[in-house]
């Protein structure tokens, strides 16, 4: 008998694991089970539901996120909608908790996703917010209401899954569609149906069912073989005839069988499939070798996503990297690329730079993929313009990827949070046949580390990467079980970063010097304004007399200190500089006003010791001067149309930037230089990165990534022609 409640084909990931030798592979012993409304008035009502019935709830509608719908529940054996009245955002936390959600960022009124149909189970419905359950809170009673469904509520949920919560939806198709959409069904054990291939048959699987409907059902993964076996059920659809370019198995044609179904597909049999990960996601040295160079090779590129399959789309174009825009980007253009990059199909297709906006040039526009098509760079588009976009409409996707089991074999311990603590790593069955668990050695650890961890943990971004660590050792692990731990940051694991393996190499022992991290669900977004650099930039020579608090603070090259002082002068490039935070977070220093340090010489707290680095590089890369500016004073000094300033210096107030705001040090403020003194003069590139010492969690990978910044009217320098965003 098919399960009471099949899983969600679209997400077909979540699946056991079979491990065969070295080999890993995902199993998605998933029979095709598809709900089928054969009339569209809405069953009579069956009793009352048995003691100790479980509710079920689900998202439904068009068009909307998987994280957000029309809410819907199953109740007396009878999909029912929630009436609008007195809705409150208390009682969608409840359902986005029902759903497996964390929480829910809003909800909609008057069937903003779409007129359900069937009973309408609950009205004026009011909830604390707190509740386990939507039975815990007040309403009109069941099926008492004075709604229609044109008052059908529904909810909107932050996409953030709690932990090892199962997520029991399924791809719904209304009898009659071609091309199907969200429909109420019955009760599961009386309304699903077999998918089946009419022309299955004992002589061997068709082909083309096996290289399309397959690749539909599992879009995280290739087509793999399709297994058949004999079972005497019902059968609802068949001659189903997907491209294989569906995003959904809905979406592709298909045929409902009519009437009696006991005798329908004669000689053929229920359609299954069978899913192994995709070459990303193949473990061993040589496949991860085979998938290194893929990636050297591509012209395509993710950056700025918290999780594997998702970030805002960067393209490779005369050498220069750049992002999209989004005009016309849709969910097949988006699935070209995250099948270009070894995922599956696009979950989303992201506009308004919901995934950070990106530095450099924009060098598509108005991309129009068919989802047939191998590479972005083979759809239709056009050029850009500079009235075409802006990088506020830089594009992202969000991919299906399969369930690698990741997060099982890393945790934290000893944390106030679920986002903080010691790492653990899993090594394997210890003797009673638990898991065996270790520690990860500080040294080398840092924040690329940390980002992998956080990744792999399902937590976000990293905000710190901690070699010492101070947490209640709450899970009696002692010993380092992994130490030299170097990874590039785009590993999904921390298996597949470097280390010493079995040969544990460890100077400082103790838990106290274990690697710890500290993860942030949202991060700062940090973006140099390139043009004002370029506007601003000047050579002054100052007199010694007047730096003495520059020296202090450490802003002057080591040769200063062999100079004549009060005598003479140094030359500096200065020059204002003006960060804006585009990210969905604030940033802040790391340090409290607790411990901030107090500069007697400019009367002044430190509340960062390096904010922003400023190098003189060669065109081979060569340093030949550096400068650095600490945080004095970091604030909001604008912010945009409709945002507020939090931060400001005076009166001892708290520092940072916030979401839409930006902070301004203006060139004649001590230490916004470079001091090139000893720069013969030539052709340099200039170059801003961030302060590793810093605080708070920043997307994307732009430390120290020089982008164009022509400064004219350098009399030393010929062409100074870099400049980055900071990253902390």
């Amino acid at each position: 008998m098919p399960p009471p409640f099949p899983p969600r084909l679209g997400a077909a990931m979540r699946t056991p694991c079979v491990v065969q030798g070295q080999r890993k592979l995902l199993l998605c012993s998933v029979w095709l089970w598809v709900s089928v409304v054969a009339q569209t008035s809405p069953p009579a009502p069956t009793g009352q539901s048995q003691p100790g019935s479980k509710l079920q709830f689900r998202l439904a509608g068009y068009p909307r996120k998987h994280n957000e719908g029309r809410i819907e529940v199953f109740y007396n054996h009878e999909w029912g909608t929630i009436c609008d009245d007195d809705f409150t955002l208390a009682n969608a936390q409840v359902l986005c908790r029902h759903l497996g959600f964390v929480t829910a960022t809003g909800w909609t009124h008057s069937a903003k996703y779409g007129k359900g149909v069937g009973r309408i189970w609950l009205d004026n419905v009011n909830c604390g917010g707190s509740e386990k359950s939507i039975l815990d809170c007040k309403s009109r009673g069941w099926g008492n209401s004075d709604c229609t469904h044109e008052e059908d509520a529904g909810v909107v949920c932050r996409d953030e899954r709690i932990p090892g919560f199962v997520d029991s939806n399924v791809i719904e198709v209304r009898a009659g569609e071609g091309v199907s959409s969200p429909a109420p069904v019955g009760p599961p054990e009386q309304r699903w149906e077999l998918l089946a291939e009419s022309c299955l048959t004992d002589q061997g699987v068709p082909w083309s069912w096996c290289t399309h409907p397959a690749a539909a059902l599992t879009p995280s993964l290739p087509p793999g073989r399709l297994y058949a076996e004999r079972q005497q059920l019902h059968y609802r659809l068949h001659s189903v005839a997907c491209t294989g370019n569906e995003v959904h198995l809905s979406l592709c044609p298909f045929e409902f069988y009519k009437g009696n179904t006991t005798g329908a597909c004669k000689g053929g049999m229920p359609a299954v499939v069978s899913c192994v990960p995709g070459p990303l996601f193949a473990t061993g040295n040589a496949q991860k070798k085979k998938r290194q160079q893929q990636q050297q090779g591509q012209r395509i590129r993710l950056k700025g996503g918290a999780k594997p399959g998702e970030g805002r789309v960067e393209v490779l174009r005369k050498n220069e990297w750049g992002t999209v825009c989004d005009d016309r980007w849709s969910l097949l253009t988006a699935s070209v690329v995250c099948r270009e990059l070894g995922f599956g199909s696009a979950k989303e297709a992201l506009t308004g730079a919901r995934m950070g906006q990106g530095m450099g040039p924009i060098h598509l526009n108005e991309v129009q993929c068919t989802g047939s098509e191998k590479s972005l760079w083979s759809c239709p588009y056009k050029n850009i313009t500079e009235e075409d976009c802006k990088h506020s409409e830089d594009a992202g996707i969000r991919c299906n990827i399969p369930y690698m089991g990741y997060e099982t074999t890393i945790r934290l311990s000893g944390g106030r949070s679920r986002f903080e603590g010691r790492v653990e790593v899993e090594l394997g069955a210890g003797s009673n046949g638990t898991p065996k668990w270790g520690l990860i050695c500080g040294e080398g650890w840092g924040t690329l580390e940390a980002t992998v961890a956080c990744r792999q943990l399902g937590l976000g971004f990293a905000n710190h990467g901690l070699q010492e660590t101070w947490y209640w050792d709450a899970s009696n692990v002692t010993e380092m079980g992994l130490s030299g731990v170097k990874c590039s940051g785009h590993e999904m694991s921390l298996s597949q970063c470097q280390n010493h393996g079995t040969n544990v190499n460890c100077k400082r022992t103790g838990t106290r010097f274990a690697a710890g991290v500290i993860c942030s669900e949202t991060a700062s977004d940090l973006l140099l304004h390139a043009p004002l650099v370029q506007e601003t930039a000047y050579i002054e020579d100052r007199p010694l007399h007047m730096l003495y608090c520059a020296a202090e603070e450490n802003c002057l090259a080591s040769s200063s200190r062999k100079a004549n002082w009060p005598y003479g002068h140094r030359r500096l490039l200065r020059f204002s500089s003006q960060i804006h935070n585009n990210g969905r977070a604030d940033f802040r220093p790391k340090a409290g006003r607790h411990s901030w340090v107090w500069h007697e010489c400019h009367g002044h707290y430190h509340s960062m010791d390096i904010f922003t680095h400023y190098d003189i590089l060669t065109p081979n890369g060569t340093k030949v001067a550096e400068g650095h500016k600490a945080s004095f004073c970091l604030e909001d000094t604008e912010c945009q149309e409709g945002m507020q300033r939090h931060f400001a210096c005076a009166n001892f107030g708290e520092q940072g930037v916030s979401v839409g705001c930006w902070d301004t040090y203006r060139h004649d403020i001590d230490c916004q230089w470079v001091d090139i003194t000893d720069v013969q003069p030539g052709s340099y590139i200039f170059q801003v990165g961030g302060g590793r010492l810093g605080g708070g969690a920043v997307a994307g990978s732009r430390q120290r990534q020089p982008v164009p910044c022509h400064c004219p009217g350098l009399a030393s320098l010929a062409g100074v022609r870099g400049a980055a965003a900071p990253q902390s």
